[in-house]
């Protein structure tokens, strides 16, 4: 995912780490429901529900999306400093002890630093076509894509493990959860995307991952995304020669996977069976993005 260009107001904040006036960002008064990603890389950093109103002058947040945000010591020698950890954009400073909410922590952020998608923005869509590894990280680089999950879903078993999910007797599938901002990337362009990086003519197996777990599934979260999905496949399905067996249903219950298999390949980069299988669906997103 590239970085966004930004204005000189931008970069006076977010590269040189600066702050704006209080009470004067656009967000400080905001308590919509959406999603705050960061201004420079797009990569989400505070849902709405946890921003409270602190009087202090600036966006305030009691807690941010795990993995989101870097905590550095300030030049000061007082403060907290918080970043993307992304892209270490400057966001603003942490502070505790204050007793303002439960959680007794208060992320003091710039507005400039972000941009606030409304929740009616947002859509969701999740895909399973083989390991979640190398799904997941397909996804994780495609502009307008703001969060991708790695669980499970489609099964019967309630809260299932790895472990369970390995046996193929939990029903479920490896998935990512894709959330993604519908003004700038389109449902069509995410099924193109899906399409061309596994293959949905393969019954329960891509490339030497083998079980139900595997198969090609996608879930979607409501009847709009239904009748475009039905109407991808029927027009794929003319350019093949073998059936489609990608599997659709309505989402009933998405199942987050343990913390070690998010974003496992950014972690794990020499994995050898990450290497062999996830550089060239990489390179196919990108060609599909470029388009």
């Amino acid at each position: 995912m590239g970085l966004n260009e930004l204005s000189a107001e931008e970069a006076d904040i977010i590269v040189h780490k600066g702050t704006e006036r209080p009470f004067s960002g656009k967000y400080n008064d905001l308590f919509q429901p959406g999603l705050y990603i960061c201004r420079r890389c797009n990569v989400p950093l505070y849902y709405s529900k946890d921003k409270f109103k602190s009087d202090c002058g600036w966006p305030s947040f009691d807690d941010e999306i795990k993995g989101a945000v870097k905590r550095i010591p300030d030049t000061d020698g007082i403060r907290t400093e918080i970043t993307c950890a992304k892209c270490n954009a400057h966001l603003g400073h942490v502070f505790t002890g204050e007793h303002l909410t439960k959680k007794n922590v208060r992320h003091c952020v710039n507005s400039i630093s972000m941009k606030f998608i409304p929740k009616e923005e947002l859509k969701t869509v999740v895909f399973g076509g083989g390991c979640f590894w190398c799904i997941e990280s397909a996804f994780r680089i495609v502009d307008g894509v703001v969060a991708v999950i790695s669980g499970y879903a489609g099964g019967q078993t309630k809260n299932p493990t790895y472990e369970e999910v390995s046996t193929g007797k939990t029903g479920h599938a490896e998935v990512v959860e894709v959330v993604y901002y519908s003004e700038r990337i389109s449902l069509e362009k995410l099924l193109n995307i899906f399409f061309s990086i596994h293959d949905p003519t393969s019954i329960n197996r891509q490339g030497n991952d083998s079980g139900t777990q595997y198969r090609s599934l996608i879930i979607y979260s409501e009847a709009a995304q239904k009748k475009i999905i039905d109407e991808y496949i029927d027009r794929l399905q003319k350019t093949l020669t073998k059936l489609i067996v990608t599997e659709t249903r309505k989402l009933d219950v998405f199942y987050t996977a343990e913390d070690y298999h998010q974003s496992y390949f950014e972690k794990n980069p020499l994995h050898p069976y990450c290497l062999l299988t996830i550089p060239p669906k990489l390179d196919k997103v990108k060609k599909i993005m470029e388009k």
